[in-house]
C-alpha cells in the first residue's frame, strides 16, 4: 500500500490533566528501518498506565493515590524524565502494512499485538524494558511504529480487534502477576481490585488455573467478578483472615497492606502490580520474614510469560470483557469516565475509520 505522510493521533505534551493530550491530523507517519514494521492501529485500550504517565504519578514525589498527583511534575514516567510529545497507548490491535529490510515475520496484513512493557534485558539489567506510550510511542494514532520481533500475531484469534485491543496491559500484568506468585491447581488465591481491568483478568486466569479464587470489589460489582470465575467476592474493608492465602494478588496498596500480608499462610507470595489506594504502605517486617513470605515486585515479564497468553487467545481460552468503545479522538471523555471506576470491562478507543 502508499502510505500516506500524516496521519491523526494524540500527541501527550506534558504532564498535566486532559487539557495535556492534543489532537493532532499532522502526525509523520513513521516509515520502517531494518527489523521494524508499520502497523495500522484498529483498536487501542485505555487503562491506568497511561492516566498515571499523563498525570506524572510515577515521580517519587507523588505520594497520594492515583489521581491526586497535583501540579509541577516533572520527571514522571516509570524511569523519570519522558520526551515530549509523545503518543501514548500501550493497548494495541493492529495490521502490519509495512516491512523493513530484513523483516519476514510476521507478514503483510497479519493482525498483531505486543505486551504494553517490551522485554529488553541485558546482562546488566536482566530485567530491562521499554514501556509503550511511553518510551517509544504507542497506539494512540492511526499508525504505530515496532520491532518485528516485539509483535505476536493473532490473525486467527477468535476474538474482535476490540477484544484484543484489552488483552495486552490487563491480561499480560494478571498474567506476570500469576506466573510470580506460582499459582497452581488447588490453591487458595487473594486478588485485591477484582473489578478492574487487571483484576478481572487476574479472576478469570487463576480461575482456569484451577485456583480457588477470592475477589475483593464493591458489592455492586461482585456479580461481574463471580462470573469470572471467583468463588468468593467479598467488599473492601472486610476483616481477612489470617494465614489462609497461598498467593495475594495485589493491584490496591494503600493502608491495607499489613492485612494481605497478614492473610497470607506461612511461606505465602505477595504479588503487585499497582497502588491506587496509595503507594506508601506500612507493615511489620517481623510477618515477613518470620513467616517466610515472598514479595514479588512485577512490571517486567519474561517473554515466554506473554508468549504463553497469546498461546491462550489463539485457543479462545481467554475473553476480556469490553464495556464501551469510543472514537479515539474523544480520549480525555474516555480516560474520565475510566477514572469513575464504574465500568466493570475496558474501554477501547477506535482511531478515525474503525470507529463506527
Amino acid at each position: 500500500m502508499t502510505l500516506p505522510a500524516t496521519m491523526s493521533g494524540v500527541y501527550l505534551t506534558r504532564h498535566g490533566g486532559p487539557e495535556a493530550l492534543e489532537w493532532r491530523e499532522d502526525i509523520p507517519v513513521p516509515r520502517p528501518g531494518p527489523g521494524e514494521v508499520l502497523v495500522r492501529v484498529r483498536a487501542a485500550g485505555v487503562n491506568n498506565t497511561d492516566i498515571n504517565t499523563r498525570e506524572g504519578w510515577y515521580a517519587a514525589e507523588v505520594t497520594g493515590a492515583t489521581g491526586e498527583t497535583g501540579e509541577g511534575v516533572a520527571a514522571g514516567g516509570w524511569s523519570g524524565a519522558l520526551r515530549f510529545p509523545l503518543i501514548q497507548g500501550g493497548d494495541l490491535c493492529g495490521e502490519v502494512v509495512a516491512r523493513g529490510d530484513g523483516v519476514t515475520t510476521p507478514a503483510l496484513g497479519a493482525r498483531v499485538t505486543c505486551p504494553i512493557n517490551i522485554p529488553r534485558p541485558t546482562d546488566d539489567t536482566p530485567v530491562g524494558f521499554v514501556a509503550l506510550g511511553s518510551e517509544i510511542d504507542g497506539a494512540f494514532a492511526e499508525y504505530c511504529l515496532m520491532k518485528a520481533d516485539d509483535l505476536h500475531d493473532v490473525t486467527d484469534a477468535p476474538l474482535s480487534d476490540v477484544e484484543i485491543a484489552a488483552i495486552p496491559c490487563g491480561f499480560g500484568t494478571a498474567m506476570g502477576l500469576l506466573d510470580r506468585a506460582g499459582v497452581k491447581a488447588g490453591q487458595q488465591v487473594l486478588i485485591t481490585g477484582a473489578s478492574g481491568n487487571v483484576g478481572l483478568a487476574a479472576v478469570q486466569l487463576a480461575a482456569k488455573m484451577g485456583a480457588q479464587v477470592t475477589g475483593i470489589a464493591a458489592p455492586t460489582k461482585a456479580a461481574t467478578v463471580r462470573e469470572e470465575g471467583a468463588a468468593e467476592v467479598i467488599a473492601r474493608d472486610t476483616p481477612l483472615p489470617q494465614d489462609h492465602y497461598h498467593a495475594v494478588i495485589d493491584l490496591v496498596g494503600g493502608p491495607g497492606f499489613a492485612a494481605l500480608i497478614d492473610a497470607l499462610r506461612p511461606g505465602g507470595h505477595y504479588a503487585v502490580a499497582g497502588a491506587i489506594a496509595g503507594p506508601m504502605i506500612h507493615a511489620d517486617l517481623r510477618r515477613i520474614y518470620l513467616r517466610d513470605v515472598t514479595i514479588h515486585g512485577c512490571t517486567y515479564q519474561a517473554p515466554r510469560v506473554f508468549a504463553r497468553l497469546m498461546d491462550m487467545v489463539r485457543a479462545g481460552e481467554v475473553r476480556p470483557r469490553i464495556s464501551t468503545t469510543y472514537p479515539l479522538r474523544d480520549i480525555a471523555r474516555a480516560q474520565a469516565d475510566f477514572q469513575t471506576k464504574a465500568h466493570a470491562g475496558k474501554l477501547v478507543l477506535l482511531p478515525p475509520e474503525t470507529d463506527t
